[in-house]
C-alpha cells in the first residue's frame, strides 16, 4: 500500500512539473567563487573581458521565473528583450542584486551565452533587460511561451 501511495505522490509530482512545454530556456548563472569545486560551479569563458570565469551550476533565475517580455531590434537581425519577472524571480533577482553586489550575471538563451550583466544596484523592479544577442528564432520561441509586456495575460 505504501509503494501504491507512493507511486501516485510521484507521478503527481511529476505531472506538476511537466505541465506546460517550453520552447525556449532563460537561464540566469551567478558569477561563482572561483576556489569552488567542480559540483557547484563550472569554468565559462567571459564574453567582454575573453577570462575564465567560474559559474554557479545551478541557476538563479529560470524561464519559470518569466512572465512577459518585450522584444526590439538592436540592427543587422540582432534582437534585444526586456523580460519581466514573476513574484519568485523578482525577489530572487532581488536578493541576488544586493548579495552580489559588483558580480557577474551570465544570462543564457536556448543553450547559448548571451550577454553578462554586472551588478551594479540593487534591481528590486522584477525586470532583466538584454540589450543584444537574440535572433528571430528566439523571440518567436519567447512568443510561444510568454506574453508581450503590456498584453493581458495567457491563459
Amino acid at each position: 500500500m505504501k509503494s501504491i501511495f507512493a507511486s501516485l505522490i510521484l507521478a503527481l509530482f511529476a505531472v506538476s512539473v511537466a505541465g506546460k512545454e517550453q520552447h525556449c530556456i532563460f537561464r540566469v548563472h551567478a558569477e561563482a567563487n572561483p576556489n569552488d569545486t567542480a559540483v557547484f560551479s563550472s569554468s565559462v569563458r567571459a564574453l567582454f573581458s575573453g577570462k575564465q570565469v567560474a559559474i554557479e551550476r545551478m541557476p538563479r533565475l529560470s524561464e519559470r521565473d518569466v512572465v512577459a517580455f518585450y522584444p526590439y531590434s538592436a540592427g543587422d537581425g540582432n534582437y534585444g528583450a526586456l523580460f519581466e519577472l514573476d513574484e519568485h524571480g523578482r525577489l530572487a533577482l532581488d536578493a541576488l542584486s544586493i548579495e552580489r553586489r559588483g558580480s557577474l550575471l551570465f544570462v543564457l538563451i536556448n543553450g547559448r551565452s548571451i550577454t553578462e550583466l554586472q551588478i551594479d544596484r540593487r534591481v528590486s523592479d522584477g525586470r532583466i533587460y538584454i540589450p543584444s544577442g537574440l535572433t528571430k528564432a528566439d523571440i518567436e520561441l519567447m512568443k510561444k511561451d510568454w506574453r508581450l509586456i503590456g498584453q493581458k495575460r495567457k491563459r
